[in-house]
């Protein structure tokens, strides 16, 4: 196969952009299409050499999987190996038992199934797993279990045939992929059934230039399609974002691109002479490896950075990928590639024996609860069990264009019943811990809530669905006269100014002044819209945040009974924006403050009373949020007056008058 110096220049300009998105740049909010430009490459050059080899009558399915196990699992098994020190001592249990379930999944090339069942790419616990990455692998070697297989039953038919079936599987791919964005976001990203096409891309742009006479370009015409190809790419790694919806048709623009340039950029050319430079080149030749060792770099220092890990250490840790990259390329991948030295036996072996070992060890992480009696006192253990999540979550939250409507959201004790609790995640612990405390009342409570949806009536928010399902939602429960009672809870700190970085608030340069206002003016409509249709409306403002995860502050604490989380002077400080603006709220109004229940004059808890106040490092537990909703209750049942203020309760008013 003719080497092309411009495909591994390709590489590079794929893996730095995921790199320096998973560090945080947010310069490279795209960066993450890097991984559908690896596929569009990969599809491309593996094909070319398939079809190769089956033109020579020379295809070997033995051969295929040995050339993907030298290349593959070498460099691989030794990340893994690397990290397994790490994990055991900086891991808390939770964060080892998932580690562990990694681990099963590498070994078995299922590693995007797994994190399609535990999270979104784009959560902020995404960047804690160290083998996140590893989901790209997975995607593409269950591509390549079935590929070979189908090009030996087609190649000797009609080419013709093969070609429909193969350009028809990839369009039912891209229309599985558009349908599922709205329907299913994470399984559509994670997934082989809507990625399977980006693959094919390069499929087809290999089995295009196979062809006699294909590639025969007029200079023109290869100038400017590889430049519009490259500026595809640009558009797509610097214009994207987490709110993108992808892979969708979106994501043509980074396949696409990757594309015009395997079929256009030659070495005379201005993209074939940027991509063939040297620097360039010399990327791509470590990009693998490089994409291997970035994640756990960078997955790692979060776990140990009570702060947040600084610009400087990230970017350091950049660096420190690529040195890593070449070390790994040079004495692990060039070895293992070069047949004099590994033999098929020695490299099959190798991959057996390695999946085991690296199996069993996931197994043990997995089986043993993350090692818990181990890495755990008995008080720990004690504590631990009370960070709690509503069993309710998974089923009762919704997001995403195919959101639950309003009229089907989830009903405590009652159906119909006359309290809705309505908002973000923020607000699903509430819900739950509302209808234990109404319970014996036989009081009916409903949740509606939206993952990530910031007050956006007014379409201030980029998630999609968020605002439709905010108007519909509100004017459902402002249209039905057996809700009474209407809590509004939000995430309204990090909607207006970001997520906070360790025990700092991150700036408020992350939005413009206007698209703060809009998400402002959208909360203030809708509580004007809950308290024009009669409903009693009571806002509990956001909990104090914790600097990292409740679980990692509990394993550290001396004391776990009694953990610190921030001071109430950083709080306020956090909170002053909205505690400026409370009173341009409708009248009458209550108010809730977290902060009077999990905090004393000069700090703010993460547990109390051997209790955990939160479940992750943000949203109540199940334990915090019963003592907010009986701080709801007690307020409601001193009836206070309008205007007043009950400064040792959690419970306060607006006053009786018009905004």
């Amino acid at each position: 196969m003719e080497y092309r110096r411009e495909i591994d220049g390709l590489r590079a300009v794929a893996v730095l952009p995921v790199i320096l998105f998973h560090a945080g740049f947010q310069l490279f909010g795209g960066g993450f299409v890097g991984v559908d430009i690896f596929f569009v490459i990969s599809g491309y050059l593996i094909t070319t050499i398939l079809i190769h080899e089956l033109q020579a009558g020379q295809f070997s399915i033995l051969n295929f999987y040995e050339r993907r196990a030298r290349r593959i699992l070498p460099a691989l098994f030794l990340l893994l190996l690397a990290c397994l020190p790490f994990a055991w001592f900086w891991l808390v249990p939770d964060d080892l038992k998932s580690f562990g379930q990694s681990l099963l999944a590498v070994t078995v090339f299922a590693s995007n199934i797994l994190f399609w069942q535990q999270s979104d790419y784009f959560d902020s616990s995404a960047e804690f797993k160290p083998l996140l990455h590893t989901w790209s692998l997975a995607v593409e070697e269950q591509f390549y279990l079935l590929f070979p297989l189908f090009l030996m039953l087609f190649w000797r038919r009609d080419q013709r045939v093969l070609l429909a079936v193969l350009a028809g599987t990839a369009l039912a791919s891209l229309a599985a992929a558009q349908w599922g964005v709205a329907k299913d976001p994470t399984a559509t990203f994670f997934l082989l059934p809507t990625r399977g096409w980006e693959l094919a891309i390069g499929a087809l742009c290999a089995y295009y230039m196979s062809r006699p006479g294909a590639g025969e370009y007029a200079q023109r015409t290869r100038e400017l399609a590889s430049l519009a190809g490259l500026g595809l790419i640009g558009i797509s790694i610097f214009a994207f974002d987490k709110y993108t919806p992808f892979p969708s048709v979106y994501a043509l623009l980074p396949t696409v691109g990757a594309a015009m340039i395997i079929l256009f950029a030659a070495p005379p050319t201005t993209v074939g002479k940027i991509l063939g430079s040297r620097i360039l080149v010399g990327v791509g030749l470590v990009s693998y490896s490089a994409y291997l060792w970035h994640q756990p770099l960078l997955a790692f220092a979060r776990h140990r950075s009570m702060e947040g890990p600084s610009t400087a250490l990230m970017a350091s840790l950049v660096a420190l990928t690529m040195v890593l990259a070449y070390l790994s390329w040079q004495f692990v991948e060039k070895p293992f590639r070069n047949r004099s030295k590994f033999g098929r036996p020695q490299v099959f072996a190798f991959a057996i024996a390695g999946s085991l070992l690296f199996f069993g060890i996931g197994l043990a992480g997995h089986k043993t609860d993350g090692m818990r009696s181990v890495k755990t006192t008995p008080q720990q253990q004690e504590v631990l069990r009370t960070v709690t999540a509503s069993p309710e979550r998974a089923v009762c939250h919704t997001k995403g264009l195919d959101y639950r409507k309003p009229q089907d959201a989830c009903a405590f004790n009652a159906t119909g019943g006359e309290w809705a609790v309505f908002g973000d995640s923020h607000a699903i612990e509430l819900a739950y811990a509302l209808s234990v405390e109404l319970k014996d009342s036989h009081q009916g409570v409903r949740q509606f809530s939206f993952s990530g949806c910031s007050p956006s009536y007014q379409r201030a928010d980029l998630n999609p669905g968020c605002s439709d399902w905010t108007r519909e939602t509100v004017d459902f429960i402002a249209g039905d006269p057996h809700i009474k009672e209407v809590v509004v809870s939000y995430r309204l700190h990090s909607a207006l100014f970001g997520d906070h970085e360790g025990i700092y608030p991150r700036l408020p340069d992350e939005f413009s002044d206007a698209k703060r206002s809009a998400i402002w003016a959208s909360y203030k409509t809708i509580l004007n819209r809950f308290v024009g249709a009669g409903k009693r409306v009571t806002v509990v403002l956001q909990a104090p945040e914790l600097p990292r995860q409740v679980d990692k502050l509990i394993r550290q604490a001396e004391d776990p009974r009694t953990v610190d989380g921030v001071t109430l002077d950083w709080w306020r400080r956090r909170s002053a924006y909205v505690e400026q603006r409370l009173g341009e709220l409708p009248a009458g109004v209550r108010i809730v403050r977290p902060e009077s229940l999990f905090c004393d004059a000069a700090r703010c808890y993460a547990v109390k009373d051997a209790k955990a106040l939160y479940f992750d490092d943000d949203h109540m537990s199940v334990y915090g949020a019963g003592l907010v909703a009986h701080g709801i209750l007690a307020g409601q049942a001193r009836a206070c007056e309008t205007g007043c203020s009950l400064k040792s309760t959690a419970w306060t008013s607006t006053p009786n008058k018009r905004h």
